[in-house]
């Protein structure tokens, strides 16, 4: 619960995505649907007895009582599925306002009676977007984005590639199955319909990046540490299937870091700036644990000092990054990362992230919640 000292201070401070402010309400539904927005984002409270202009106008005795009323049945009623808000009355400057405390839910997306998802957009709530609605239910579990069906077919699929990997994970010959190629794409969830669902495409297409331009990584090498240079070093769009974008990105950091000497002899080989190992897990993790519901290519950036790897998406439901240091996961994509093991350097088991620090003890990873970004910072090897 807030204190008066806290609330006023909040109050000066005006409205953002986690505070609104409303003198009063009027219908019932209409808190219902701020509710709802602070429901499906990151919750927050709705101050009300505040002006727009951060005054304190205060509250009655029926206004109190009829609010509270409100609260109760719009989150029982109006509000699917039910939300549990807290109420607090306060008096503060010698005026009585109520604090409606909502937390972010737990099931989401949450709609209203009316069939409306809204979401908070700064101090102000909007209608969810398709892509944000789709999140929203992979965000519950209701639905898994790498099953969802693309406008590819099975005519796409890199054949001789995929054979292989059916060979090495299933450890039998396909021509054994006595099922055509469809039907095990479909039964090992790649494709339905007659379509590719988007872990098949990202795994064993052809041509992803004309499918799905953002499912790519854009890697660049700069001279300084200022991504607003205009003058870079190297620069390449790494594309293809997963395993394609994760080889030519590790060429590419390969190419533009330097290597130091290993030994006190001539001979000894030459090792990675920064351990090779650490910079698979960054690369693979970014590829496997990204949102793909969000148009945003993962970045690979070289500066000066150090390397930056952005993954679209922050960290799904309430993980943070105390959690994945302390081995922690939630698997976003399943489809991708069931089939993972076998085609790029993943164990699947959550100890990639204390695999790095092991190596590279000053890797900072950074969850932007309201940028829906996670980004990893290695730090480069002074070269004297």
């Amino acid at each position: 619960m807030k204190t008066v000292i806290e609330i006023i201070e909040e109050i000066s401070l005006g409205e953002d995505s986690s505070r609104q402010f409303k003198e009063r309400f009027d219908k019932a539904p209409k808190l219902a649907d701020e509710m709802c927005a602070f429901s499906n984002s990151n919750g927050g409270i709705i101050y009300v007895g505040v002006n727009d202009d951060n005054k304190i106008v205060g509250l009655d005795t029926e206004d109190l009582k009829r609010l509270n009323q409100w609260v109760g049945s719009a989150a029982n009623e109006l509000v699917r599925p039910s939300i549990y808000p807290i109420t607090q009355s306060i008096k503060v400057e010698e005026k009585t306002v109520l604090l409606i405390h909502v937390p972010a839910g737990p099931s989401k997306p949450y709609c209203t009676s009316e069939g409306f998802y809204y979401v908070k957009s700064g101090s102000d709530k909007r209608k969810a977007s398709p892509q944000e609605l789709l999140r929203l239910f992979q965000e519950s579990g209701q639905i898994n984005l790498d099953e969802t069906l693309t406008s590819a077919s099975p005519k796409d699929i890199d054949l001789p590639k995929f054979y292989t990997f059916f060979e090495k994970f299933f450890e039998r010959e396909i021509s054994t199955t006595g099922l055509s190629l469809e039907q095990i794409l479909t039964n090992m969830n790649l494709s339905s319909e007659g379509k590719l669902t988007l872990g098949g495409l990202l795994l064993f297409g052809n041509n992803v990046e004309v499918v799905k331009p953002y499912c790519m990584i854009r890697a660049v090498a700069y001279a300084g540490n200022d991504i607003g240079d205009d003058v870079y070093i190297d620069k390449r769009d790494c594309t293809g299937n997963i395993s394609e974008q994760f080889t030519a990105a590790m060429s590419f950091l390969k190419n533009n870091l330097h290597r130091i000497q290993s030994g006190t002899s001539f001979n000894s080989p030459p090792l990675l700036e920064i351990d090779e190992k650490a910079l698979e897990e960054v690369v693979v993790n970014a590829l496997l644990h990204r949102d793909y519901s969000k148009n945003a290519v993962i970045r690979v950036l070289i500066f000066k000092d150090i390397i930056e790897v952005i993954s679209p998406g922050s960290l799904p439901n309430h993980l943070n990054v105390e959690n994945i240091i302390n081995g922690n996961s939630v698997v976003r994509n399943p489809v991708i990362v069931s089939y993972a093991t076998k085609m790029l350097p993943y164990t699947g088991i959550g100890s990639g992230i204390r695999r790095i620090l092991n190596t590279e003890p000053e890797t900072i990873f950074r969850d932007d919640k309201s940028g829906e970004q996670f980004t990893t910072i290695l730090k480069r090897k002074r070269i004297k």
